[in-house]
């Protein structure tokens, strides 16, 4: 487990997808998307559920939900998080003065090819229409010959597309985004403690669509030299991290008590918290801010210190005891475990 990776990117005309993928027991893989002014991301769908985390810019995107006869248009900006069930078929367009870049974290276990995002274009040189016959075409679109042949070659073009200034896109409808976006970087913070920074969790009880995508996420906010101290799921779930601004160090320790990642992270970067597994924070000088998915809707979480965590629930003889210490040491473990928070301000 001691690995960490850094996005390479693989440029497409006018955008292009970051190729970063992080698997672990094919679950959980990241990829991200950028996208100039007027690029559109062509109609497609993906064959898992995931959620898309905006780092930079803003975008429109039209989204058609399963078993759903009506487009969903969307307006989205940075800090929104976005699910995207599987099987929804979307559009992304960068209408806005500067690039767009958003990262994709989903589970990837039922996936066509497990550790891999699959997706499927509606159109284009890679189009499912370019796949099939005149014949079935013309028959399934109640087309001529030429007309079908019209509709299947007229878009040359594989993933992302220029459009010109002539084409009217499609407005947010009053509405649309409701129950499908929400906004982590302006929400009220589930935890803020001053000079350490925040913590601001998506959960089903958020956003009930997450209950489907069996999906949640967080963004933690670190002040400089703030710490996040150690947590772990406490319901097997596997959790995702990607290095939103700033830079840090990470540890994680696994079974066996062994240290299994140390190691510093900067923006762009990703690591992987197994279950069970504990992972704790430090950002350097400048702060450190990441977003993480995790594979559960409504995850739960152990800690190894502070006020919540289970050496304050345990009585002082099981301390005492089990620490193989004092009862005076017990008892100031205890007081200060009662004082401590999840987040951390730095040394004074």
């Amino acid at each position: 487990m001691k690995r960490f990776m850094t996005e390479k990117e693989d440029h497409i005309t006018v955008g292009h997808l970051l190729n970063f993928r992080f698997l672990v027991r094919p679950r959980l893989v990241q990829e991200g998307l950028c996208c100039s002014h007027g690029a559109l991301l062509l109609p497609h769908y993906a064959d898992c559920n995931k959620i898309g985390y905006v780092v930079q810019g803003s975008c429109r995107v039209g989204m058609i939900l399963p078993n759903s006869t009506e487009e969903n248009v969307l307006l989205i900006k940075k800090g929104d998080a976005i699910p995207v069930p599987v099987g929804s078929v979307s559009w992304w367009f960068n209408g806005g003065d500067s690039d767009m870049v958003i990262v994709f974290l989903g589970e990837t276990l039922k996936a066509q090819t497990p550790g891999s995002f699959t997706y499927f274009f509606m159109t284009g040189s890679l189009g499912m229409l370019k796949g099939f016959s005149t014949e079935f075409i013309s028959r399934a679109c109640n087309l001529s010959e030429n007309e079908a042949n019209k509709l299947v070659k007229s878009q040359t073009a594989a993933l992302i597309v220029k459009l010109s200034n002539i084409l009217d896109m499609p407005r947010q409808c009053k509405g649309s985004s409701d129950g499908l976006i929400f906004n982590l970087d302006n929400a009220l913070a589930d935890i803020n403690v001053k000079n350490a920074g925040s913590l601001t969790t998506l959960t089903a009880a958020k956003l009930p669509m997450l209950t489907k995508l069996g999906l949640s996420a967080s963004l933690v906010k670190l002040d400089a030299n703030a710490m996040c101290s150690p947590m772990y799921t406490t319901d097997s779930e596997v959790q995702l991290t990607y290095i939103v601004k700033g830079s840090g160090k990470i540890q994680i320790v696994g079974i066996n008590g062994e240290r299994v990642l140390d190691t510093k992270v900067q923006a762009g970067q990703l690591f992987v918290v197994p279950k069970f597994f504990m992972a704790a924070t430090i950002a350097d000088a400048e702060g450190m801010e990441y977003c993480s998915v995790i594979t559960s809707p409504q995850p739960v979480f152990g800690q190894l210190a502070g006020a919540t965590s289970v050496w304050k629930a345990s009585s002082p003889t099981i301390l005492q005891a089990s620490l193989d210490v004092t009862q005076e040491f017990a008892e100031l473990f205890s007081s200060k475990m009662k004082d401590s928070t999840v987040l951390i301000p730095p040394h004074k």
